[in-house]
């Protein structure tokens, strides 16, 4: 199958039939910076949250415009790091990632855990895997599996996976399996112009990283990861050329990370000229203006959101911070197998 490339950027006056999933998927970015914003202050508070905290900033409207198609306990996921807007577009409740940063046993990990290393894997939601490339095929596993069990129906997976991360040999194994195979599966890769601390340049030598998809025989395409309208189109095409059984849909987002690899890093190796091209722009400001333009939502509407955003934040934070971290002295785990773990029980 040959690969085709396109670039969704709508410069004129958008498809009505794009406003819900617009303005659905504003709605999860907002709340994602927000509650983002919160984890970034606790960790620099301190005392709180053990480990790392690693945002998305500037990624919400590729990562969400691909929650958004996805249906939570019947699609398969399997989001990465920088993926908390796909996570709530998903489905994901906002508990279980202030319960999984905070530690607490009521959270999805049990408090064994932290970070974005969270799934229900019942309800199709992977835990995020530290190894890049290996997601790719957990969710490809997942979507062979129910097909050999005849429960595929019309469940598709989807992925995600930074530039850096395609160099992988698991990104290779992975796609080139679901490739082989034909399986319904959306590989949103996130191209924020640095991996960790390399730039692009010196992590790929083709014209356009999309260009990778021909070589394993799937559809690509290429988008600009800051608009949020082009976003939305591009993946309902992803998403519903995979569901008709033409194979894995590769999509490639253009963006520039606006932040260190997390809260620990200053990003001082990304130079100020990047900041100021077209891939630096706030998706979410891009996508309040596109809202304003097309008579979609006013600023009135913005407010309110982001005040209900911050309740529920809140909200999250009051109950998390209350519950109880692992005991364990009352422990019974090891590494091979723990007697008595069923997901969502505690105690």
């Amino acid at each position: 199958m040959p690969a085709t490339s396109t670039l969704s950027s709508p410069d004129v006056a958008a498809p009505a039939d794009l406003r819900d999933d617009f303005l659905k998927t504003l709605r999860c970015m907002i709340v994602s910076r927000i509650l983002e914003e919160k984890l970034g202050s606790l960790y620099r508070a301190g005392g709180r949250i053990v480990g790392g905290v690693y945002l998305g900033r500037g990624q919400e409207a590729f990562s969400a415009a691909a929650g958004n198609n996805l249906r939570y306990g019947k699609d398969i996921y399997g989001p990465l790091i920088r993926d908390q807007a796909g996570r709530i577009a998903y489905g994901e409740p906002l508990l279980d990632a202030m319960r999984t940063y905070l530690g607490v046993v009521t959270g999805p990990m049990r408090g064994r855990d932290g970070n974005i290393h969270r799934g229900r894997p019942r309800e199709g939601l992977m835990a995020m895997i530290s190894h890049l490339g290996s997601l790719l095929s957990v969710v490809s596993g997942a979507l062979f599996a129910r097909r050999l069990r005849g429960t595929l129906g019309d469940t598709v997976g989807a992925t995600s996976i930074g530039d850096g991360g395609t160099s992988t040999g698991a990104f290779h194994e992975g796609l080139n399996m679901a490739a082989v195979e034909k399986l319904p599966l959306i590989i949103s890769v996130a191209n924020n112009q640095f991996a960790y601390s390399t730039p692009t340049a010196r992590q790929y030598a083709c014209e356009d990283l999309v260009d990778r998809a021909r070589g394993y025989g799937v559809d690509g395409h290429s988008v600009d990861g800051t608009d949020l309208l082009a976003c939305v189109a591009t993946f309902r095409t992803a998403f519903a050329r995979a569901r008709a059984g033409h194979g894995p849909q590769m999509v490639v987002g253009k963006l520039l990370r606006l932040g260190g690899h997390g809260e620990h890093d200053d990003a001082s190796y990304i130079p100020d000229s990047a900041k100021h091209k077209h891939e630096a722009r706030d998706c979410i400001e891009v996508a309040k203006q596109q809202a304003l333009e097309f008579g979609w939502a006013t600023e009135t509407d913005f407010r309110t959101w982001e005040e209900e955003a911050r309740r529920e934040v809140d909200a999250a934070q009051a109950i998390a911070s209350k519950e109880p971290t692992p005991d364990p002295y009352r422990e019974t785990w090891h590494a091979l197998s723990t007697s008595g773990l069923v997901e969502g029980q505690h105690g």
